[in-house]
């Protein structure tokens, strides 16, 4: 799909704040309600724009211990791959998994209350998974740059 320049503009007011309304996108976009209104729709319905979340502040819901998690698997096959990805995927604590060339198969982003329920998480969770080889694990000490926005 081909974006003109209020397409893009489009993207980026509604990635800074998905609840602006119509009328205010249409006043910062110099077009009417409805050319808005239609080209949201068009964006969702080609998939450009997926969902609407509402982003959340660690902090404030007590979940601000970050972690990155490389796992290696003790074999590579596409049952060992698919089993794999299906139990990580209904992990809670794991917001992001990406399965990655290099010297580990897998790197996982992980948030938790604190180095307990980390381990908590590791032993009692992420380790039950089978044909996990080894794992290594970073913790975050600060966090330098995190944004949802993709320029467009």
């Amino acid at each position: 799909m081909t974006f003109d320049a209020i397409d893009k503009k489009l993207i980026s007011f509604l990635q800074e704040d998905s609840k602006q309304t119509n009328k205010e996108l249409s006043n910062k976009l110099n077009l009417s309600v409805t050319a808005v209104y239609e080209r949201i729709k068009k964006l969702e319905k080609e998939n450009v724009i997926n969902k609407y979340v509402a982003l959340v502040n660690k902090e404030k819901v007590d979940k601000a211990f970050v972690a990155f998690c490389h796992v290696k698997l003790t074999r590579h096959s596409q049952d060992y791959v698919v089993k794999f990805e299906k139990e990580v995927a209904n992990i809670n604590e794991v917001l992001e998994c990406y399965h990655l060339s290099g010297d580990y198969d897998y790197l996982l982003k992980v948030l938790v209350k604190d180095m307990v329920a980390f381990r908590e998480f590791m032993v009692k969770k992420l380790t039950n998974i089978d044909h996990i080889g080894s794992t290594h694990s970073m913790f975050v000490i600060n966090e330098v740059k995190h944004s949802t926005v993709i320029n467009v």
